[in-house]
């Protein structure tokens, strides 16, 4: 089953479809997620109601992914994020969990394989989580998949895999003390917003939707961080069986409660804002408290304006700087990865 669906042809253009792309074009008149997050659940049960193999209900739950891309792109969703694999996963039977590793292996090699259909529409491919807990050729798989895709900038497909959002969260909390140890920036720079682009998701919006099927009405140590300001539409129908009428539906609640998430959100970036700047200021208080005793108040505070200006600056190039380092750091752990396949090969 491919990745990438092609555009429905002429002779599939029946009437449920172009009634279907009517309901699409009414939809598209209100406000589109520009964002959508799926935590696909439900396959296990689906294989169990449908007296299935429960990797036959995983394999189904892939198949249902590629439609449900297509229909996103349909709606001009041109992001989606998927909770592939959760590392809580790996407790689950020795069993299962090969054969999802089995299904993994297949899939990210029929990704490269499609390599084609991904640079012509344009996609990049990221692949979020803990890769290391993986085995080595997945592991190189994805960083060949992500490494040939990632100059595309038409639509975007993270897969979250080998993830939990508390292990996200850590590690962009570990990236920070790393980037203070080693003096590329200071403990005052440290913010929610530079933690914010130490997560995996640095370089994607927060979904402005999140879906999850099955009935479940909790994330599960998914997108914590980023789905706080997320339109949450939880649904009882099992991820195989999600359909684009489903989709529709949750876009609709997120039409309905688009104008109330986005003045909480608008509100907290300002308060966000607002911290940062009484951060700057903070710190340029703290630098005239310990200049020279001899000059008078009156000059010394008279140079703050100028102050708060040079330590926005200075922080600015300091954070840039760190966040430089740390994309060259994981781009550097991808590049490894491909390149010990590439020296497997020729040898």
């Amino acid at each position: 089953m491919s990745w990438i669906r092609e555009e429905t042809p002429p002779d599939e253009n029946t009437w449920s479809e172009r009634f279907r792309k009517f309901c699409a074009d009414v939809l598209k008149t209100g406000p589109i997620p520009k964002h959508v997050a799926f935590i696909m659940d439900g396959n296990r049960r689906f294989a169990r109601k449908k007296g299935m193999d429960r990797t036959e209900g995983h394999l189904m739950g892939f198949e249902k992914l590629a439609e449900t891309l297509k229909w996103c792109r349909d709606l001009g969703i041109n992001e989606v994020t998927v909770y592939a694999f959760s590392i809580e996963n790996f407790k689950r039977s020795k069993e299962e969990v090969e054969s999802l590793m089995e299904i993994a292996r297949q899939k990210f090699a029929r990704l490269l394989e499609e390599k084609e259909a991904i640079m012509k529409h344009g996609v990049c491919i990221r692949v979020l989580g803990n890769l290391t807990l993986l085995p080595l050729d997945i592991q190189r798989s994805i960083a060949e998949a992500m490494r040939m895709s990632k100059d595309n900038d038409k639509a975007f497909l993270n897969v979250c895999f080998a993830y939990t959002s508390r292990h996200e969260i850590s590690n962009a909390v570990e990236e920070m003390a790393e980037g203070v140890e080693k003096g590329l920036i200071r403990p005052s720079d440290i913010s929610e917003s530079l933690l914010d682009r130490c997560l995996y998701t640095s370089h994607s919006p927060d979904p402005h939707l999140l879906v999850r099927t099955s009935g479940e009405v909790r994330l599960s140590d998914f997108l914590l961080w980023q789905s706080s300001f997320s339109v949450l539409s939880f649904m009882e129908v099992l991820w195989p069986e999600f359909s684009f009428w489903h989709l529709c539906a949750a876009v609709l609640h997120y039409q309905k409660n688009h104008q109330a998430i986005m003045r909480a959100r608008d509100q907290h970036n300002q308060e966000r804002e607002q911290a940062l700047r009484q951060a700057d200021y903070d710190s340029a208080v703290a630098e005239l408290q310990q200049e020279d005793p001899d000059k008078t108040d009156q000059s010394k505070w008279a140079s703050l304006p100028t102050l708060v200006r040079k330590q926005e600056t200075e922080r600015d190039q300091r954070v840039r700087e760190f966040l430089q380092h740390l994309d060259r750091k994981r781009a550097k752990f991808l590049d490894s990865l491909v390149q010990k396949t590439e020296i497997k090969v020729c040898s």
